[in-house]
């Protein structure tokens, strides 16, 4: 009875992986080659999304009877993140702490592989209060936040807009420098970050700018999902 249980498990895992290791991640790798590979091909397409709308605002301009209406939507531009912003701010960088690192304050647990790693709500942490200090824009890497904006994290990579990048993440912000420190202080969700980054030794900076230089958003408008809460 034994062998033939035996017998049976062995049947049942070599018919489950189809006669591959099923304690391999190749298969996890070749996804995530898959995701920066089409986060290439977004970042390609992003471009000619930019150019084809320029060359529609061009046209759409030419058409226009109501010059107050025009200079309504052009005020817009600036706000909603879709005009280049330049002033001086700050950057924040958040960075993975190294894999073999450990516990750097006495009586803290040793750490596990995910207290190693920056997560999607320590980016989003730091991004909220540099709003909440006043910044007239926010970048993150090479891309400008908009109201549908989603910072979404796999593993330690993040995705946004559909391209995928890489720690460490800089996260900049054009506005009153000395507000813009003050709301990463009183952030609680910045504050827990820092805790892990004197425990385990995952990276945080910032840095004053003197000028920063913030391109338009470009990609696609439209609301994909909105639920009223």
């Amino acid at each position: 009875m034994v062998f033939g249980l035996a017998g049976l498990l062995f049947w049942i895992s070599a018919n489950t992986s189809h006669g591959v290791n099923l304690r391999n991640d190749s298969q996890s790798m070749e996804y995530r080659d898959l995701v920066r590979k089409q986060g290439q091909q977004n970042a390609v397409l992003d471009r000619d999304l930019g150019g084809l709308r320029e060359d529609v605002d061009d046209l759409t301009r030419g058409q226009v009877t109501d010059p107050e209406a025009q200079a309504r939507v052009d005020a817009l531009q600036g706000p909603s993140g879709l005009s280049p912003l330049s002033g001086p701010g700050l950057t924040v960088t958040l960075m993975d702490a190294p894999p073999d690192a450990t516990a750097k304050i006495p009586g803290v647990r040793q750490p596990t592989a995910d207290d190693l790693v920056v997560h999607q709500q320590d980016i989003q942490g730091v991004v909220n209060a540099l709003w909440a200090g006043g910044a007239q824009g926010v970048q993150i890497m090479d891309q400008r936040l908009v109201a549908t904006s989603a910072v979404r994290c796999v593993g330690n990579t993040l995705i946004l807009h559909g391209r995928v990048y890489s720690p460490p993440y800089v996260i900049s912000a054009v506005g009153d420098v000395d507000k813009l420190r003050r709301a990463l202080d009183d952030s609680e969700s910045v504050y827990n970050y820092t805790t892990y980054v004197t425990a385990y030794g995952l990276g945080y900076k910032v840095e004053d700018r003197k000028q920063l230089n913030l391109p338009g958003y470009t990609g696609p408008l439209d609301l994909q999902y909105a639920k009223v809460s």
